[in-house]
């Protein structure tokens, strides 16, 4: 899951969806301890979010289905073409409209009692130019943002070439992002239920 998803996977509670934007640039204890507790359940929510993600059968499906050399990068394609597709049907899974969400993201930031994560400020910057989370239902900014994974990572890699595959294999990717979210969802709200229970919260 990516960021958009993330974020929808726990949009009624603040604390949650800070983490879940935090859950990818806190590393260790000591940084996890800095936060408030509902911030740490959230990067830890976060985390079980995506080991069930990695863990779904039909996500694994989808993965080996790829060809060489895409297949060692489809887990990074997956995740982002979820927010792609959750994007694209936003309507569908929300009432509130993708941009008074996304302006809501960024006032849980603004009012966030200290500073987020450099990367994750870094990459807030970038969504403010790229006009996202909405501009995700774009394809061109799917393929866009791919392209701009695969440069940062140090291997050489095809993520800046998916388009070229993308009519074969993009409906399975959004086949299975259907299939996927409502279990996810269940997953993450029994998640919160046992936290609730063992925190007497």
């Amino acid at each position: 899951m990516n960021f958009l998803a993330h974020l929808y996977l726990v949009r009624d509670d603040d604390e949650l969806m800070l983490g879940g934007l935090f859950g990818d640039f806190v590393r260790g204890l000591r940084a996890l301890r800095t936060y408030p507790p509902g911030v740490r359940d959230g990067i830890r929510l976060h985390r079980f979010i995506d080991r069930s993600t990695d863990a779904d059968p039909g996500v694994k499906a989808l993965v080996k289905s790829f060809p060489r050399p895409y297949r060692r990068y489809a887990g990074i394609v997956a995740d982002v073409a979820f927010d792609h597709f959750l994007a694209r049907r936003w309507p569908d899974w929300s009432d509130e409209p993708i941009d008074a969400f996304d302006a809501r993201v960024r006032d849980l930031l603004a009012h966030h009692d200290g500073e987020p994560p450099d990367r994750l400020a870094s990459f807030m910057r970038y969504a403010d130019r790229r006009g996202l989370f909405a501009a995700y239902a774009d394809e061109s900014e799917f393929f866009r943002t791919l392209d701009g994974v695969g440069r940062r990572l140090k291997r050489s890699n095809p993520l800046g070439r998916v388009e070229e595959i993308w009519a074969e294999f993009g409906p399975a990717c959004e086949e299975t992002f259907l299939e996927l979210m409502p279990r996810i969802q269940r997953a993450v709200n029994d998640w919160r239920k046992r936290k609730s229970t063992i925190t007497g919260s």
